[in-house]
């Protein structure tokens, strides 16, 4: 007799977000404390007075997240606590404790994970979190980094994804696509020390784009900015896998349009005549690279009015109602529908 043959799906089909859905759906919260699961930048907790609970873990794997061939240790360590502290500003709160476990491979020495946990140390130190706990086991190849991360907010205070509405002003903070040009360069002169082992690499000039990429800042900065000002933002997350996947994300989420504009989308000059260099088209690494770690939220216009001044914040579109699509407004008056083509762990 035949065996019934079992359906498979390979991942990739679905995507990485199609997977995260795909588990979300089996899941619903149960308890009244658990005011939101998957979904957005941190999970979020009711704690009573007022208050909640921000929980986010992210994981960071050799040969997928970083390459040690180009990546220091201390810069991963303190990376693994940005990106993660990153998470917790995006839901416009302040993270206050993380706990890291690592997996490593037999190669690694005392000293290797010394030089980690000094880089885990400065970037505590510089976001004024406290490492509270963790766990460390061993890989049968590569280093395994898990970082979870907590903050506390008031409940009224918080923003999501969810809820950007049609007239919002839709900003970003620094500016893009330095983390993606900075990681083209340290693979570029990979591949030539790999031919040639003599050659010293060419860095010279590409300095703010490497140091964007090796390490990240998380725009903690921008919260105490917004508190400030009394300004919460309508919905926010941060940009990880690139603006236009996270544009996607909002519009998605919130269930609207939007449309933003080239000429207002910021780069650095130095790292847009480096894509041209590169034969890249600026605007297209910019918005897709990812690893920027910015902020990009959406504000109403009274709201937009009490920082359209700030420095490092950028109006770059608007939130159109959903029929109107999401789209790129060109310099030459053009309008592109913006697709997601940032990072995808299982594309």
């Amino acid at each position: 007799m035949d065996k019934k043959q079992l359906k498979t799906t390979q991942i990739s089909t679905i995507g990485e977000f199609g997977l995260i859905n795909q588990i979300a759906s089996k899941f619903s919260l149960k308890n009244p404390s658990s005011l939101l699961g998957i979904g957005d930048d941190a999970a979020v907790i009711d704690i009573g007075n007022g208050k909640v609970q921000l929980v986010s873990t992210d994981i960071l794997a050799e040969h997928i997240h970083f390459d040690l061939s180009f990546m220091p240790l201390m810069h991963l360590g303190y990376k693994a606590i940005a990106v993660n502290v990153s998470d917790i500003a995006a839901m416009n709160a302040l993270a206050q404790q993380v706990t890291v476990s690592i997996a490593l491979s037999s190669r690694f020495t005392v000293e290797a994970v010394d030089e980690l946990y000094e880089g885990i140390k400065l970037a505590c130190e510089d976001y004024k979190v406290d490492l509270v706990g963790g766990d460390t086991t061993s890989s049968a190849s590569g280093l395994v980094i898990s970082v979870s991360v907590l903050g506390i907010a008031n409940k009224d205070q918080l923003s999501y994804r969810n809820g950007a509405q049609v007239g919002d002003i839709i900003c970003v903070t620094g500016d893009l696509g330095a983390a993606y040009l900075g990681l083209k360069v340290l693979q570029r002169e990979k591949e030539v020390f790999m031919g040639n082992p003599e050659m010293q690499p060419e860095l010279t000039g590409f300095e703010y784009a490497i140091r964007r990429q090796l390490k990240p800042s998380a725009r903690m900065d921008i919260i105490h900015d917004l508190a400030e000002s009394k300004v919460i933002p309508t919905s926010m997350i941060d940009i990880s896998d690139g603006l236009a996947s996270e544009l996607l994300h909002i519009c998605k989420q919130s269930q609207v349009g939007a449309i933003i504009t080239e000429e207002n989308i910021p780069i650095d000059t130095d790292v847009y005549n480096s894509f041209v260099e590169f034969n890249m088209q600026p605007i297209t690494a910019a918005i897709n690279g990812g690893e920027d770690y910015e902020l990009l939220f959406t504000l109403n216009a009274k709201d937009y009015e009490k920082i359209s001044k700030h420095p490092d914040v950028a109006g770059i579109g608007l939130i159109k109602p959903k029929d109107d699509g999401v789209f790129l407004l060109s310099k030459q008056g053009n309008k592109y529908p913006i697709q997601a083509q940032g990072w995808n762990h299982f594309s």
